[in-house]
């Protein structure tokens, strides 16, 4: 009887250690998001490097052509590298980011190893079922992972294609896990006048970006914490 109890308390005692566990493992990853969140948006530290490794995530319907109009107006010695990304099915973003590399007029000075351009594979095409489509997302996370790991930017810009929410959701999930502070800016598309797409609803929501931006000031009216820059186009 004395061995049976002793067996219950020790198997008590042990639930209660593993949960124990569990929940203080619990409340320090809420207390590391919450810190992750709090400290998104802040400026880089002073002493921080002069230039940045940089991902720059490019998309069809337009999105390509903005992103190289608001390339066109920055210090580009500040990014640097640049990694260009863009979808597999994507044949022409790749080509016109290479075309604006080799049009800028500091172009000697650009070293052709700070510059790389890769595609990613899409989580869903146009048209695709719901049920192929858990597969390549799958994919697509892992290979987004990859990439991720591979570059390790500290900073990425992106305003719309779909490709950039699981770079994005990686990128905030290395910062709460400590492998690397990549600062997300968010550029919303000038073609979004009253409401956000997809993508810059779910980065706003979920308070993944650092600096969200929009090009229509009735758009910051909606979503208080974007941050209204006029047209860049």
């Amino acid at each position: 009887m004395e061995e049976h109890h002793c067996c219950f308390y020790s198997k008590m005692l042990s639930r209660f250690s593993i949960s124990s566990f569990m929940l203080s493992l619990v409340i320090v990853l809420v207390v590391r998001v919450l810190y992750v969140m709090y400290q998104c948006g802040k400026p880089f530290p002073k002493g921080a490097s002069r230039s940045f490794t940089t991902l720059i995530v490019l998309g069809s319907g337009g999105h390509t052509a903005e992103m190289l109009s608001l390339l066109s107006v920055l210090r580009m010695d500040r990014f640097t590298p640049r990694f260009y990304i863009a979808a597999a099915t994507d044949n022409m973003s790749l080509h016109k980011a290479r075309s604006f590399e080799d049009s800028l007029a500091d172009k000697p000075a650009v070293k052709e190893d700070s510059l790389q351009y890769t595609q990613i594979y899409r989580s869903r095409e146009v048209g695709q079922s719901y049920v192929t489509s858990v597969w390549t997302t799958i994919l697509a996370t892992v290979h987004a992972l990859w990439l991720m790991i591979r570059i390790r930017p500290q900073v990425i810009l992106c305003n719309g294609p779909g490709t950039c929410i699981p770079l994005c959701v990686i990128a905030f999930l290395f910062k709460v896990v400590g492998i690397r502070w990549s600062s997300i800016f968010y550029v919303e598309s000038v073609a979004r006048v009253k409401k956000l797409s997809l993508s810059g609803l779910l980065l706003y929501r979920l308070r993944l970006a650092d600096q969200f931006f929009v090009q229509w000031p009735q758009l910051q009216n909606k979503y208080p914490r974007a941050h209204y820059v006029g047209c860049l186009m």
